[in-house]
């Protein structure tokens, strides 16, 4: 169910629509918004989806709205992402007002909406964590010295959390970790020097056609150069995990190559971790084995674009480090 907010812009008052998490306006408020033609916001928001800096399906939703002839009719409506990338073009003065506003209001109904449901959630949460608790300290104990035991326990202990994980994005309330700042990307020519490697790989095995990770115009320019852009003079992916996350959700969605995508996109991914140390965690492990690589994978190619946000942070926790018991 959606709310109408109003929003005083310097120009007058604008109807904002506040729904799935994030607020909404039509081409014609962003045109009262930041006090432009419509035929200037319309062409940035065409070079936005063009350039890849922002994936069209993931930030467009048609509602319907009643015009001034009494009919109804499906207006596209373009989310916060989408307003604010158009902000930064045109006005980022007004932008970061705008995004300053919306922040706080989101904030504000996020609190009020999840409330009841984070109490009945937490109250769950306890049990969970306090359960894990004792499998950790029963790990340590004189009695499960043997390596078998310890490491029945630490499957035991590494699923509980990862159930932990899953019933927050069940129950929408995963939240974003604080992660790891930073986080080098490969430049394009790395990125295809890679690719190549491993397009070679495949075909040497017959596992690949010449069509493998063939790029589709500038598109892998443009996902790479997305991933590293500021906005309003701060990083947009500001940590590791988000890096991570949004490198392997774009390269799986938004198609820059002819053939090969998930693969190449899972490829990508596990690189990135590599470049950044991140491949494995203090223990030696990897953080997500071969066959959870392909079903995260997978999970990304088949998820509707309005899970994005969700399944990110999903991603993100499992990537974030892990805190002393």
């Amino acid at each position: 169910m959606s709310d109408i907010v109003i929003y005083e812009a310097e120009n007058g008052a604008v109807s904002v629509r506040l729904d799935s998490e994030t607020v909404w306006l039509s081409l014609q408020q962003m045109t009262e918004l930041f006090a432009r033609d419509k035929s200037v916001i319309s062409r940035h928001l065409r070079n936005i989806f063009m350039e890849g800096e922002l994936d069209r399906e993931a930030v467009v939703a048609k509602n319907a709205t009643t015009a001034a002839d009494g009919k109804t009719y499906q207006v596209e409506h373009f989310n916060l992402d989408a307003i604010l990338s158009v902000g930064y073009r045109v006005n980022s003065k007004q932008g970061t007002r705008f995004r300053q506003w919306a922040t706080h209001l989101l904030k504000e109904h996020l609190t009020r909406g999840y409330t009841l449901s984070r109490e009945r959630f937490e109250a769950n949460a306890r049990e969970l964590e306090a359960a894990l608790e004792l499998v950790r300290k029963a790990a340590r104990t004189p009695e499960l010295a043997a390596d078998s035991g310890r490491g029945l326990v630490e499957i035991v202990s590494r699923y509980t959390q990862t159930f932990l994980w899953l019933q927050r994005y069940d129950e929408g309330l995963l939240t974003e970790p604080a992660g790891s700042p930073g986080g080098l990307l490969p430049s394009l020519e790395q990125a295809r020097s890679a690719l190549t490697q491993l397009k070679n790989q495949l075909l040497a095995r017959h596992e690949a056609t010449d069509l493998f990770a063939r790029e589709r115009g500038d598109s892998l320019a443009a996902l790479l150069g997305n991933l590293d852009q500021t906005v309003f003079g701060e990083p947009a992916y500001p940590t590791i995990e988000a890096k991570a996350a949004h490198l392997l959700y774009f390269m799986v969605k938004n198609h820059p190559f002819t053939d090969g995508n998930k693969r190449s996109g899972a490829f990508m991914f596990v690189d990135f971790l590599h470049r950044n140390g991140r491949l494995l965690n203090a223990r030696g492990d990897p953080l997500i084995n071969d066959t959870g690589l392909a079903a995260l994978t997978l999970l990304v190619a088949e998820s509707d674009p309005a899970q994005k946000e969700v399944l990110i942070r999903l991603i993100m926790n499992m990537l974030a480090p892990e805190t002393s018991a």
